[in-house]
């Protein structure tokens, strides 16, 4: 018969997050999908820094969902800043890239 074989494969991004706008206190959701093999581990960048989730704090309002998108429990928005607004990028990574 026939065999075949999977070869591991390089992280893809297959869906970028697009531009969200989030009314404050709203819960809002980022997406992004990544490809790979073994399947990619999914981290999010906003404006440059690496994005905390409950994944390292768990009292965190952002939660990293199964396949790879970011989700807001609600937008933090007040007087002193906006720390939830800003550019954000979603990075994939195995171990072949």
């Amino acid at each position: 018969g026939s065999h075949a074989q999977l070869e591991d494969t390089a992280p893809r991004i297959v869906e970028h997050p697009t531009d969200v706008l989030v009314t404050k206190g709203d819960p809002a959701t980022l997406s992004c999908k990544a490809e790979g093999r073994p399947a990619p581990e999914v981290e999010w960048y906003k404006d440059g820094e690496r994005v905390e989730t409950d994944r390292e704090d768990p009292r965190s309002h952002r939660t990293l969902l199964p396949g790879g998108s970011l989700f807001f429990l609600r937008i933090l928005h007040g007087r002193r800043g906006k720390p939830d607004e800003g550019v954000y990028v979603c990075v994939a990574r195995n171990y072949l890239g």
